[in-house]
């Protein structure tokens, strides 16, 4: 057939189109519910996955455990103590162990006792079982107390309990919250001090040492800052774990939220970020299971 200018214009046309839909589908933020494949297992294992233990209640956590293995996660987070035997037979890691709460935190010298007595046992338990981090907190604004005095506040008792974290090769994890959201206690945190990332990066950095990181929250980092990438580039250096959902509504990583997780997975990566990602969504699906193989394929990139 004789190429026509005319012809031509349409075959560029057509293939343009070709390309455009083809980018529209890798760029999809997420798979939405109906296309969920669930059968799905872990295949490439570049991002060490985890799950946090307490969103999925009311599934018991050996029943989340052994389905966990069976996805390809290697680790869990955020459970009981007494189910660390049963992660061991499965070959389970733990990811982050508890500590103190995020509302009864160092912002208050009133509870510096309890923060650094629970701080002290979970460092001491993380090493004698063998994990590498535990978590902390800022706790909730105190009334009297300005900004500066509780962000003196804070790193004081930090700087208190960091040379046995050190000593045991512990990492502390002070996990930036969202204030914003008010729908849920769960999905936000009003009055919470460590709410603007780029704050806790700052008192971590006047810290300054290797056993004291940022826990990057994607789901509280987008709510109250967003530039996700640009932040987890520029703050590689200060992050030693994340924890992912969707937003809003903190639920499964579908086509119903904002957040490209795909491209966020290839960014930590990019960095030489080693450590685990754990999921912290709370499931609406009725089926649990498809929810936790549909949130693991979306980030093993």
């Amino acid at each position: 057939m004789k190429t026509t200018r005319r012809t031509a214009i349409k075959s560029a046309a057509g293939s343009t189109l070709a390309i455009a839909g083809l980018n529209a589908t890798s760029a999809q933020a997420q798979t939405a519910k109906n296309k969920a494949n669930p059968k799905f297992r872990i295949k490439n294992g570049r991002i060490k996955q985890s799950i946090m233990g307490w969103t999925f209640k009311p599934m018991p956590v050996p029943e989340l455990a052994r389905l966990s293995k069976e996805v390809g996660l290697v680790a869990m987070e955020g459970i009981s103590r007494d189910h660390y035997p049963l992660l061991k037979k499965l070959d389970l890691d733990v990811s982050l162990l508890r500590s103190h709460g995020f509302k009864k935190g160092p912002v208050d010298p009133k509870n510096h006792d309890e923060c650094l007595a629970k701080l002290t046992e979970a460092i001491e338990v993380c090493a004698g079982a063998g994990y590498k981090r535990v978590i902390t907190f800022t706790g909730m604004k105190a009334e009297g107390i300005d900004d500066e005095q509780a962000e003196q506040n804070c790193i004081k008792l930090w700087k208190k309990v960091l040379p046995l974290a050190e000593k045991k090769k512990v990492t502390l994890c002070l996990e930036h919250l969202n204030s914003r959201d008010d729908s849920h206690p769960m999905k936000g945190h009003p009055g919470y001090f460590g709410d603007d990332v780029d704050h806790c990066v700052k008192m971590i950095e006047k810290i300054g040492s290797p056993s004291f990181k940022l826990l990057f929250d994607v789901y509280h980092v987008q709510i109250m800052n967003g530039d996700v990438i640009r932040r987890i580039r520029e703050y590689k250096d200060f992050i030693g774990h994340f924890h992912v959902a969707g937003n809003p509504g903190r639920a499964e990583l579908d086509d119903k939220q904002e957040i490209n997780y795909p491209p966020v997975m290839n960014a930590i990566l990019e960095t030489g970020f080693d450590g685990y990602v754990a999921h912290e969504f709370i499931p609406t699906w009725e089926d649990k299971e498809l929810a936790l193989r549909h949130a693991a394929q979306i980030l093993d990139v």
